[in-house]
């Protein structure tokens, strides 16, 4: 059976499964409706039955704080501690969030990251950051999507023959602030600093004529193979309906990001680069909100300029590192690239402290010569996740996530959403 065939089947199985399930789900709401049950989160589970709390979707402030063992296929095993706290200046607000962690992994990797959502003076600003500092480790596989071969060359394919390991440390610094102009729509600008030293590309040796993908791409394009940065200003323009952007039941999100990076001593080439992106869930049921479905969609695009290697578009680089489920961070690489995915949440247990999701995603990506009209081939990948209530007023999950990917498999463990 080749991997077509198992391809169609897999997705015949998760519509029938979704079909089936919203069906239970309109079917039973008047039961739902009638029970009322109360959620119940994990931590539910040792506390006792007369001193639960219920659920107050209005509370402040909430923190979460626990040490975690989790899995990522560029990490390997990593063992740390995440946080997470949400607040509302007013319960008539939206949440914001402030996240953050740090972990060690198998791969000898540290990592430590610092995240921010925040809408404050009445939902009027809103701030969005990503700061992270790593020493890391990650394998290179080449540009484009067309590095997975189609038709009978994949039948001798094998990740191995194209991966080329590297260590480096990333520094990343991007923020972004918005006015709200008129309701729900932001326009504002950002500052952005990605920072890539101490780079050790292990199979190059020059002197034997052994070069790799980011000392070619590096020599090319006069960029160093040992150290660079990308330093650049934004101007954004937002729109988010989203009821609650840890555990999103309706709203849409746009985000337009116009990023431009001047000619430094660290930075050969000025670029500019532009970033589109959508994500829509849509409630179906009107008795119980965790029957979801959700749509993500983005383009990153090089308009002008080049960028070097490590700061092209890649699966796995978003701001929560959650797209391109079932296959490795940093595999699908380009010029330019395309994200799409699709995914169903529903709750399992009554108390919807267990809740699972099925989901469909689709990359496509650019290699060095192609403009993103013509991407070269699309790489698709399908999953199941399971989901388990941390804290209730949130509804902030833990999630277990199998993605499929031709020729990968892949576990994460992560907290909040898949987007």
């Amino acid at each position: 059976m080749n991997f077509k065939t198992i391809l169609k089947s897999k997705i015949i199985f998760l519509l029938i499964l979704f079909y089936s399930q919203t069906i239970l789900s309109q079917g039973g709401e008047k039961i739902e409706e009638e029970k009322k049950r109360p959620l119940r989160s994990i931590v539910d589970l040792f506390t006792k039955e007369d001193t639960l709390q219920i659920s107050k979707p209005d509370s402040k402030t909430n923190l979460i704080a626990f040490p975690t063992l989790g899995y990522q296929p560029a990490n390997g095993f990593t063992l740390g501690f995440i946080s997470q706290f949400s607040f509302k200046i007013k319960p008539e607000n939206k949440i914001s969030l402030l996240s953050g962690g740090a972990s060690y992994s198998t791969q000898k990797q540290v990592l430590t990251y610092i995240k921010n959502n925040m809408y404050i003076n009445n939902d009027r600003l809103f701030f969005s950051g990503d700061f992270r500092y790593y020493v890391f480790s990650q394998s290179n596989y080449g540009l484009g999507t067309s590095i997975i071969p189609w038709g009978a060359e994949f039948q001798d394919f094998d990740f191995n023959s194209i991966e080329q390991p590297m260590n480096y440390n990333y520094f990343k610094f991007h923020e972004t602030a918005s006015y709200s102009i008129f309701s729900h729509f932001f326009v504002g600008a950002g500052i952005h600093f990605d920072s890539y030293t101490n780079i050790n590309d292990k199979l190059l040796d020059v002197s034997k004529g052994q070069y790799t993908y980011h000392y070619t791409y590096s020599k090319n394009y006069g960029f160093s193979d040992k150290n660079y940065a990308v330093n650049g200003m934004s101007i954004n323009l937002i729109y988010d309906t989203r009821d609650n952007l840890i555990n999103t039941n309706k709203g849409l999100f746009l985000n337009m990001n116009y990023r431009y990076n001047p000619q430094t001593d660290l930075n050969r080439h000025s670029s500019s680069t532009l970033l589109l992106e959508s994500r829509y869930f849509i409630p179906l049921s009107k008795i119980n909100k965790q029957y979801v479905l959700g749509f993500w969609a983005y383009g990153q695009f090089q308009v002008s300029g080049r960028l070097p290697y490590l700061n092209l578009p890649a699966i796995g680089w978003d701001q929560n590192s959650r797209s391109g489920k079932g296959y490795t961070q940093g595999l699908l690489r380009g010029t330019n690239l395309i994200y799409l995915e699709s995914e169903y949440r529903f709750p399992i247990t009554k108390n919807q402290m267990i809740s699972g999701t099925v989901f469909a995603n689709a990359t496509t990506a650019s290699a060095t010569d192609k403009s993103f009209a013509s991407f070269e081939s699309i790489q698709p990948a399908i999953g199941v996740g399971l989901r388990v209530l941390l804290d209730k007023d949130t509804l902030t999950n833990f999630i277990v996530n199998f993605g499929l990917g031709r020729d990968s498999q892949t576990f994460y463990f992560n907290d909040g959403e898949g987007f």
